[in-house]
């Protein structure tokens, strides 16, 4: 908890914590800010806060979950960037990283910022495309590769200009024969 109050308190400003609240028959959580003129912080439910506060607050709270150490192997985040200003994108950067120590993170993300995080190698991002009703998932073709070991260009540069496609002669046996192949 310690340590999702220290980065949650780096995406909003003056947080000092949060704690679990009982409100009648429901469970909520009460977030403490301080604020200019107050002697203590002042204390707003959940229902107060942003939209970005509570998804980040969420992220944080899967990422550094308690319990048995073997207990979380794999955590799974969609967009995280969403309804984040783009610093406090950064600081959910920042945390997705030491994370990814300790348990496996999957990330998926339309987010240039995100690929072009230096933390971020090549060989961990993956193609995601919709063709002939399947979505297919595999490593980045030669191209995309190429672009980026020679420094032409950005992971997220290729992603703004709609190059990062997947390498379809190295999908796994399996997978959805495409653009009507045969055989």
């Amino acid at each position: 908890k310690q340590r999702i109050e220290e980065y949650l308190a780096k995406v909003v400003p003056g947080l000092v914590g949060f704690e679990h609240k009982s409100v009648g028959h429901m469970e909520t959580v009460e977030f403490r800010q301080t604020v200019e003129g107050a002697e203590d912080p002042r204390r707003f439910p959940a229902i107060s806060m942003s939209d970005g506060t509570l998804r980040a607050a969420a992220i944080l709270v899967a990422l550094f979950q308690s319990g048995a150490a073997d207990s979380v192997r794999l955590v799974g985040i969609e967009e995280p960037e969403t309804a984040l200003h783009p610093a406090a994108a950064g600081v959910l950067r920042d945390c997705i990283f030491e994370a990814s120590r300790s348990v496996q993170v999957i990330v998926t993300s339309h987010g240039a910022d995100l690929l072009d995080d230096q933390r971020v190698p090549p060989e961990a991002i993956r193609a995601v495309e919709a063709r002939g009703g399947s979505t297919i998932i595999g490593e980045i073709d030669e191209a995309s590769r190429g672009a980026l070991r020679e420094h032409l260009y950005t992971a997220g540069e290729l992603l703004r200009l709609n190059q990062l496609s997947a390498d379809y002669s190295n999908l796994p046996k399996g997978q959805p024969k495409l653009f009507g192949d045969e055989g």
